[in-house]
């Protein structure tokens, strides 16, 4: 059974686990620091509230009910699907979509090789 550890996300109301792989797990933290760092440069009117990623664990009991666990590439793919709907023009979004795509395909390979064990 692979290890998995949890980032714990905190958004403007609500409180969120994503499941990654312990092997993937500091690739969402980093990517969701260097998104945190982007976002305010983009121009476009509907830029998607982003949580931050405000803890790493290897393992989480929940005890709240409105508390939810994310799969993490069910989160990667929501996540490029909103940055890929940004209208931006001043600012190159390609290079964070690359960053969010390459995670995804990392994650769907991970994810890939599991299901084949």
């Amino acid at each position: 059974m692979p290890t998995m550890r949890y980032i714990l996300m905190k958004g403007k109301q609500s409180l969120s686990f994503v499941e990654m792989p312990e092997s993937h797990a500091y690739q969402l933290s980093a990517l969701n620091l260097r998104l945190h760092k982007e976002i305010d440069k983009l121009t476009a009117d509907n830029i998607p509230q982003l949580p931050y990623a405000v803890a790493e664990c290897a393992d989480v009991e929940i005890h709240d009910p409105t508390v939810v666990i994310a799969n993490g590439l069910d989160y990667i793919n929501e996540l490029e699907k909103d940055f890929a709907s940004i209208q931006e023009k001043s600012y190159p979004l390609i290079s964070l979509l690359t960053e969010i795509r390459a995670l995804q395909a990392q994650l769907e390979q991970w994810y890939e090789e599991e299901a084949e064990l």
